[in-house]
């Protein structure tokens, strides 16, 4: 486990909106994100996720914009996913002020893009972006999904992730499909799971309703921990989800 606990709200782009749904599904309008962005910079963000989750040619440039006017006003980490679909575009993204580029469906269909984004910038540069579901057909009882959980892959899901970290991962992003959005809480068997066979950081995704969810989620291995809806609409803060994680024995920055 890390030092201390990471809290990163994630901001989930479409058309320059933030946006937010129920298991990746109808989406509505969540606010502006720069106006988010600083808003979540001031309440004591550790770092800032930015996901495009149309991911087109057109909506790309909208997201170098995007990143751009937020590094200029925000200054931690900006982890940005979504489209991305080879070296350039990460050369592309961290030019525009990204820290980290989180990488999923296109490191599916393409493993080696992994290991050459690491190769090029760095471990550190690289999170795996792992929308997980339950499911019986694999061994380890999770499949890989893509395109936002519509799709399952024949991946296992624990295989994966130990290809994926001996391709170059730096983090691994693990979002629960069949928590997210439900703020039913984190699914900790899974992150426990993952974290018996990950050394690298593990950011916890998908579930979180209310701030006691947080420690759970640190309880079960994760280094970091993402929300966005119960940001969004300001029913849990970064600092309620900090003094959450204070309170059961965990350091925050």
């Amino acid at each position: 486990m890390s030092l201390s606990i990471r809290v990163i709200p994630c901001l989930d782009v479409a058309d320059g909106r933030v946006v937010k749904g129920v298991n990746f599904l109808n989406l509505r309008d969540a606010g502006d994100p720069i106006e988010l962005a600083a808003r979540y910079y001031a309440d004591g963000a550790d770092e800032l996720t930015f996901l495009d989750v149309h991911a087109t040619v057109d909506n790309r440039s909208t997201m170098y914009d995007l990143v751009t006017a937020c590094a200029e006003q925000v200054f931690i980490p900006l982890t940005v996913g979504g489209g991305i679909r080879e070296v350039d575009d990460v050369a592309k993204l961290l030019a525009a002020g990204a820290d980290k580029i989180s990488v999923g469906s296109a490191g599916i269909s393409n493993p080696q893009l992994l290991n050459d984004i690491a190769n090029r910038f760095g471990n550190q540069v690289l999170v795996i972006s792992l929308d997980l579901k339950r499911s019986p057909k694999t061994e380890s009882g999770y499949v890989v999904t893509t395109h936002g959980g519509r799709n399952e892959t024949e991946l296992d899901a624990l295989a994966w992730v130990k290809q994926t970290i001996e391709l170059g991962a730096g983090e691994l992003l693990v979002n629960s499909i069949d928590a997210d959005g439900t703020r039913a809480g984190f699914d900790e068997e899974m992150l426990r799971d993952i974290r018996a066979i990950a050394k690298i950081p593990v950011i916890a995704s998908g579930g979180a309703g209310k701030a006691a969810d947080f420690p759970v989620a640190a309880a079960a291995g994760a280094d970091a921990i993402l929300a966005a809806s119960i940001f969004h609409e300001g029913s849990v803060s970064i600092q309620d989800a900090k003094a959450a994680l204070k309170g059961a024995g965990y350091e925050t920055r």
